[in-house]
């Protein structure tokens, strides 16, 4: 898998309440099933760069 991440930014989620929620849920989820703290970040494509 390649990622570039020159395409993308971090995604601004600050006032974003419920999509905060999906992703710690989705963490706590994934912790649970793999036995391992997980940390998932979310991405948004930049618009100056399309791949």
């Amino acid at each position: 898998m390649d990622l570039y991440f020159d395409s993308y930014k971090i995604a601004p989620l600050e006032k974003q309440d419920d999509a905060v929620e999906i992703i710690r849920s989705a963490e706590a989820s994934i912790a649970r099933l793999t036995g391992n703290p997980v940390t998932l970040i979310a991405f948004e494509k930049s618009e100056e760069t399309e791949r």
